[in-house]
């Protein structure tokens, strides 16, 4: 089924209590533009990580009840921002007691370069993610790798473990690709997806006696 047809059987199960929350640290504004889209998809709720590496107490409560969770950094020399590696390693507690475990995960970038190593900050959360025994959801959609491809056209940078954006260094958040926005706001859709379909599973096994 293509994720269009099941928006229906997603906005269900959010009403029926799916909770997801983004977790992001944006530097300039443009990761946190990415951020919202992911999380209008989502219909989850954003957990900013604010400039000196910190989330709130009630944020990592409100993680310790969500059924998805989607990470969000800027790719900064090679990697995720510092703060967002404070967070990670501050995750170090929920691991301890197995909170995040089972959960599902998912994670998007945004930097200045074409390429510029978006894909090892991915490749961070999705290791953050078996760290805490999560289940990781990939992009589920095809590239846009033809002569006829545009700018603004869905996963044109090709990534499939989490979407990447691409904002020149001069560009504002106002500035950045439509078609990046939209392939996070598809793909947080995405992740609440799969994660209402464990939920619903969940439910439905919990429904019978065995």
């Amino acid at each position: 089924m293509s994720l269009s047809s099941n928006e229906g059987f997603t906005m269900s199960v959010v009403s029926s209590g799916l909770k997801g929350v983004v977790i992001y640290h944006s530097g300039y504004g443009h990761t946190k533009r990415m951020a919202e889209a992911v999380a209008q998809g989502a219909k989850a709720s954003l957990l900013p990580i604010d400039a000196e590496g910190e989330l709130p107490e009630q944020a990592w409560a409100q993680i310790k009840e969500a059924h998805c969770i989607i990470l969000g950094s800027p790719t900064y020399m090679g990697g995720p921002s510092w703060q967002f590696k404070k967070f990670a390693d501050a995750s170090s507690k929920p691991w301890f007691e197995d909170m995040w475990k089972d959960k599902v995960f998912g994670g998007f970038t945004n930097s200045a370069s074409i390429n510029g190593d978006k894909l090892s900050t991915l490749q961070y959360f999705t290791l953050l993610a078996a760290q805490h025994r999560g289940i990781w959801v990939g992009v589920g959609m095809k590239s846009a790798n033809t002569k006829a491809s545009q700018r603004d056209d869905l996963n044109r940078m090709g990534s499939f473990i989490g979407p990447m954006a691409q904002t020149p260094a001069d560009a504002t958040p106002e500035e950045m690709s439509p078609g990046d926005l939209e392939t996070a706001r598809l793909y947080g859709a995405r992740v609440a997806e799969i994660a209402g379909r464990l939920l619903f599973a969940d439910e439905q096994a919990a429904s019978f006696n065995f």
